[in-house]
């Protein structure tokens, strides 16, 4: 098995590195002349921190070098997605200064749920902007392209965008994990069906809108990350060979099993377009099974945190935070290699980890049915 993992980093880095030696020969074009991204914090690029300012160091040490609204050292999938299809990353939505539309916007915010959240920001820390209200923002948004793109406004594309776009959608983990501790495994999941609707939902009417290629990621396996093993209740007898919570991450399988079922019937309804259910959980499961085996070293512990051990995480003290807990000021710092983790911050991938999944995604092989992005577009390095 070892050599079988061996040879899934190793043919997923032969197949991008071919691709990118194959565009650098012609000039790079891609039939995808934009990205809209619906999403939480997974691929937030910004969204959450123009609404909401408040993020510091050390997030964003890895690529930017100072935090820029992304809740990892360094980029999201979306970014590494953008800079392969050779476009610069993408803008949120919400923010108001700097921004550039022209090939797309990002909707996507941390703490974003997929059902409209039943309480305040400032009560559980669940953002206002739902999957829902994103879809709002999107409309709107076509709605102004449609009214100032022909008064010359440089930052917004064409009208004609909405039908030559890639609509990516990673979404659903804090509807997963949001009330998982208090209503537990079974009170979850009376709530798949309503996720699952939103989300196919969505994309019916962004097809109505113009778009015809969806790439839909399914949920991570949250019984890997850090802060869930150390939030969740469990018995000793539910920890795995890896480390991983086996309830929680069945309970993810039933979830990705309904969504990818969801999206084969949405398929039959829309014939002519492209939906795309991309198993990411297999990549990050993988990576949090086999970090050795893919270049990096720690599965389950974070990178920012606090406490050590084996998963270096304290529920009271987050990322980058300082408090006096029982008496001693204490800091979550980050480590000086995160590009050897999985996770940085015990519920949010590194930009190493980012990258892997990325990869995986160009290379096409975690794409059902199969989709070949190689053939709509020249794939530009992601290094």
């Amino acid at each position: 098995m070892k050599l079988f993992r061996m040879s899934l980093w190793s043919s997923l880095m032969v197949v991008c590195f071919l691709l990118i030696a194959t565009s650098n020969l012609v000039e790079s074009k891609c039939a995808f002349e934009a990205i809209f991204n619906f999403g939480d914090s997974n691929t937030d690029t910004g969204g959450f921190y123009a609404a909401f300012p408040s993020q510091g160091s050390p997030y964003g040490m890895t690529y930017f070098k100072k935090p820029v609204g992304r809740p990892t050292d360094g980029r999201v999938i979306v970014d590494f997605l953008a800079q392969a299809l050779g476009y610069p990353f993408l803008s949120p939505y919400l923010q108001s200064i700097g921004s550039d539309y022209k090939h797309g916007a990002n909707f996507a915010t941390s703490a974003s749920t997929v059902l409209l959240p039943q309480t305040s920001l400032f009560v559980s820390g669940v953002s206002p902007f739902s999957l829902e209200i994103q879809l709002r923002q999107m409309k709107e948004f076509k709605v102004k392209v449609d009214e100032l793109q022909s008064k010359g406004n440089t930052n917004l594309p064409s009208p004609d965008i909405f039908g030559k776009s890639l609509y990516t959608f990673y979404i659903g983990q804090n509807d997963f994990t949001g009330n998982l501790a208090r209503i537990g495994i079974s009170g979850l999941k009376q709530y798949f069906p309503k996720v699952v609707s939103q989300i196919t939902s969505t994309i019916k009417e962004i097809y109505g809108l113009g778009g015809r290629t969806f790439l839909v990621l399914n949920l991570a396996p949250i019984g890997c990350y850090p802060m869930f093993l150390v939030e969740l209740p469990h018995e000793s007898s539910d920890i795995d060979q890896f480390g991983c919570l086996i309830s929680y991450n069945n309970a993810v399988v039933d979830y990705n099993n309904m969504l990818k079922e969801a999206l084969t019937q949405i398929r039959k309804q829309l014939s002519d377009a492209n939906v795309v259910y991309v198993d990411t959980n297999a990549v990050l499961l993988e990576l949090f099974q086999h970090p050795t085996s893919q270049g990096l070293k720690y599965g389950t512990k974070a990178c920012c945190g606090q406490g050590g051990g084996a998963y270096n995480f304290n529920q009271q003290l987050f990322c980058g935070n300082t408090k006096q807990i029982n008496g001693q000021i204490l800091t979550a710092t980050a480590c000086e290699d995160p590009y050897n983790y999985v996770s940085w911050d015990g519920i949010h991938a590194t930009e190493a980890a980012n990258k892997f999944t990325t990869y995986a995604i160009l290379n096409g092989s975690y794409f059902d049915p199969p989709f070949s992005l190689q053939k709509f577009c020249d794939i530009q390095p992601i290094g």
